[in-house]
């Protein structure tokens, strides 16, 4: 496993399905970092709102944001709220369905943010979600802007539900994605856009050991954050 010598923040953006989570994971293990999902957070949150029956904009549903612990575990694949593990629960339709809702709120992405932005303090990081590049993690030593065919993206989600055994057409899963992605570009509060200093990568016909592989050199080629 190669290591970060000095401390760096590596953000990585994209919308839904292009890729960021598992890239990041492997990453992360590959060069000994910190893991943080910014798009996990938002969705344990979203749990929180479908459990209780609250709209996006109850202030009972920020008081629970603001009191709610998040933690990740076992390099991201394992996701605490308030210490009980709601990893499966955050992947499904109903999440999927309200999320984007629930994410475009100030309010609760200002106390999402903030939480991101201590852990990011905490050392060495990788971190991905929509806007990490250009609002949590502005200046970020390294960005990179991950991208992808509506149709892929898809595929990849889809894969996902059936490994949960969740029944869902491809279709189905295609107009879930352009929604979000409709949602997340025209939000008023910190829309989905491509940093103007990002590396823009199309992962639509890469593997993802390819993407890997990429981020790595091109990380490994700053002097100034390998380890000799």
């Amino acid at each position: 496993m190669k290591k970060i010598r000095s401390q760096v923040t590596i953000a990585i953006d994209g919308p839904a399905g292009s890729g960021k989570s598992t890239v990041a994971r492997r990453v992360a293990e590959k060069l000994g970092l910190l893991y943080l999902d910014s798009g996990a957070m938002y969705r344990a949150v979203t749990v929180l709102a479908i459990r209780g029956e609250l709209t996006t904009d109850s202030p009972e549903l920020l008081e629970q944001v603001k009191a709610c612990h998040i933690q990740f575990k076992d390099n991201g694949k394992t996701i605490l709220l308030n210490a009980e593990d709601v990893s499966h629960q955050i992947r499904t339709p109903a999440v999927n369905r309200r999320v984007a809702d629930v994410a475009k709120i100030p309010e609760i992405r200002h106390e999402i943010v903030k939480h991101q932005q201590r852990i990011g303090g905490e050392g060495s990081i990788i971190a991905e979600g929509r806007d990490l590049t250009t609002i949590v993690f502005p200046n970020a030593d390294f960005k990179f802007y991950l991208d992808a065919s509506v149709t892929e993206r898809a595929k990849r989600r889809l894969a996902e539900f059936r490994r949960q055994n969740v029944e869902i057409t491809l279709a189905a899963v295609e107009a879930e994605i352009s929604d979000r992605d409709e949602k997340d570009k025209t939000r008023a509060h910190s829309p989905l856009r491509t940093a103007d200093d990002a590396i823009v990568v199309d992962t639509t016909d890469k593997t993802i050991n390819e993407v890997v592989d990429f981020i790595i050199a091109r990380v490994s080629e700053d002097k100034s954050t390998s380890e000799k």
